[in-house]
């Protein structure tokens, strides 16, 4: 009998078969070893791997098929059944329109022509991984906090301190209170004065960096509504988070690190939040919006030389 494991699945309409390559990207890095035997099988070939029953694809990935039932779960799917169907999809998806043989992995002598077709595809890769995987109703329940906000606080630190101060500016810009910090001392400071019907947003990938999950735990006590934009959904910052946005996970490179895919996925993530919390207020937004580019019209003018 199919062992039953009910722990992992969380309950929500299985992802598409487009999504699910991208899930086991996401996901593989939090699973055991065994499990990630499994994900990188119908991640690899979702058409060999369809035709298989749960015992035959147990045997080719040497697990068991508590292991085979816990991966499809962890996956998203009910049971191992909708898994199958998901990679049939997939395999027919593939079938009619196979992705370019290209990968990331850029060597110090590659042509500048291999290096920017590699890039471009590699970021087009992560954007649709991430716009896969992303939860739309988690998205839903932070435009709603975000846009009802007395206040929000944004946390990061590196590449994601960028993305954070791209998402303040464009709050502004709209009428809405939003600091972008980036000192992790400053980040505190200002958490402790967070309450109820503040929203504050912690931007990081690894989703275990210190200085960016403790202002959010000082926030997450003090009754805000708490959001973690990250490549890890299982990690640390995750404990302190209302709200969970999951950004597609980077693979690095020895002349790439995974810096640059994670801040393409993060500021998509954030562009959509900042899209929807401004149709969300558009009576006000619009007016804030068109006020702020008449002010710095004059700055994009020709100046007068004479």
């Amino acid at each position: 009998m199919t062992p039953d494991v009910k722990e992992s699945f969380s309950g929500g309409p299985p992802p598409a078969p487009a999504a699910l390559a991208a899930k086991v990207r996401t996901l593989a890095p939090t699973m055991t070893r065994s499990m990630q035997l499994v994900a990188e099988a119908v991640a690899g070939d979702p058409a060999g791997c369809a035709a298989l029953t749960v015992t035959g694809l147990a045997e080719l990935t040497g697990t068991s098929e508590a292991t085979v039932v816990r991966t499809a779960r962890l996956l998203g799917y009910p049971g191992y059944r909708d898994l199958r169907l998901a990679l049939a999809g997939l395999a027919a998806q593939q079938q009619s329109g196979r992705a370019p043989s290209v990968t990331a992995d850029i060597a110090v002598d590659d042509p500048i022509a291999d290096v920017i077709a590699k890039l471009a595809y590699d970021e087009q890769q992560t954007l649709a991984d991430t716009a896969a995987g992303l939860d739309t109703v988690q998205l839903g329940a932070v435009v709603a906090a975000a846009a009802t906000a007395r206040r929000i606080d944004i946390y990061g630190v590196g590449a994601s301190c960028l993305v954070g101060m791209d998402l303040a500016q464009k709050l502004l810009r709209i009428g809405l209170i939003a600091h972008a910090h980036s000192d992790p001392h400053l980040a505190v400071t200002n958490a402790v004065q967070l309450r109820s019907g503040d929203v504050a947003i912690a931007i990081t990938h690894s989703g275990s960096t210190g200085d960016v999950i403790e202002p959010l735990r000082v926030a997450f006590d003090r009754g805000a509504t708490t959001v973690a934009i990250t490549g890890r959904p299982d990690a640390p910052v995750s404990q302190y988070a209302d709200h969970v946005l999951t950004t597609s996970t980077a693979r690095e490179s020895e002349l790439r690190p995974a810096a640059m895919s994670s801040r393409t996925s993060q500021l998509l993530v954030v562009d959509c939040l900042f899209i929807g919390v401004a149709q969300r207020t558009y009576e006000t937004a619009a007016p804030a919006l068109s006020a702020s580019y008449e002010a710095l019209a004059h700055r994009h003018s020709p100046r007068n030389t004479r």
